[in-house]
């Protein structure tokens, strides 16, 4: 939890930084001058032209941007809501089996969305974002190549995170599987309980104690020992009878 805790917290810097739109449109047009991927000019000839926006790539889209607020802000609220849960001995295999992969499936949508590709020009196709298949100084301008870092330092932080996320996947698959130990410490329980534990000094003060069996003689008791001394004659009395 200490690496997630870690994680969630660079996220929530990086992805709240950029928001709304502080270098997302930036590299755009980096790319687009370096002959890497399409220009976002592309939305002033739609409303020149009086024609429909076109559809954006998920890379350079305001979408991307929100979404990747959201899932760190959800992965924080998740993280305290297991630690609670952890806390209080109710954070089941099964839970953290749901949640895990639905953030992880998160994670993969932010991953791909980051670095996805951009074929809106035909002219120039990407697959991959440029700032993430090539070193930010193929960019001349000192300003684009510190949001290609800024970028590129995000993008790693939410790759970190979508291990983190698979280990603790593997963690809970080994959690769900079937552990003899315990089985066996069930078992030991239910034979406290038995009168063979009680002979070997098992908790016997909670059971019953077995009556005493009847015998043909009378059963010797203090108060019987009391009433026997009281009927003997003491020796001085004997002597001046």
């Amino acid at each position: 939890m200490i690496a997630e805790l870690l994680g969630t917290v660079a996220l929530l810097v990086l992805f709240g930084i950029s928001q709304p739109d502080l270098y997302r449109t930036k590299l755009w047009r980096a790319g687009h001058e370096l002959g890497f991927n399409s220009s976002p000019n592309v939305i002033l000839y739609a409303y020149a032209n009086y024609e429909p926006q076109p559809t954006l790539p998920f890379v350079w889209s305001q979408a991307i941007t929100d979404f990747n607020v959201a899932i760190s802000v959800l992965s924080l609220f998740l993280l305290l809501s297991k630690l609670i849960a952890f806390i209080m001995h109710v954070w089941f295999p099964i839970v953290a089996m749901a949640i895990n992969i639905s953030l992880t499936v998160l994670y993969i949508v932010s991953i791909y969305g980051q670095a996805g590709p951009d074929y809106l020009d035909p002219n120039y196709p990407s697959s991959v974002a440029w700032y993430i298949a090539k070193p930010c100084t193929v960019a001349a301008n000192l300003s684009v190549q510190g949001n290609c870092k800024m970028a590129k330092g995000a993008f790693a932080a939410t790759c970190i995170m979508f291990g983190i996320y698979l280990v603790n996947i593997g963690l809970t698959v080994w959690a769900l599987l079937p552990n003899p130990a315990n089985d066996i410490v069930d078992d030991e329980d239910d034979d406290d309980s038995s009168p063979t534990a009680l002979k070997k000094g098992g908790n016997w003060q909670m059971h019953s104690i077995p009556p005493t069996p009847r015998t043909g003689t009378i059963p010797f008791t203090p108060r019987t020992m009391a009433f026997n001394t009281l009927e003997r004659k003491l020796p001085l009395r004997n002597q001046y009878a």
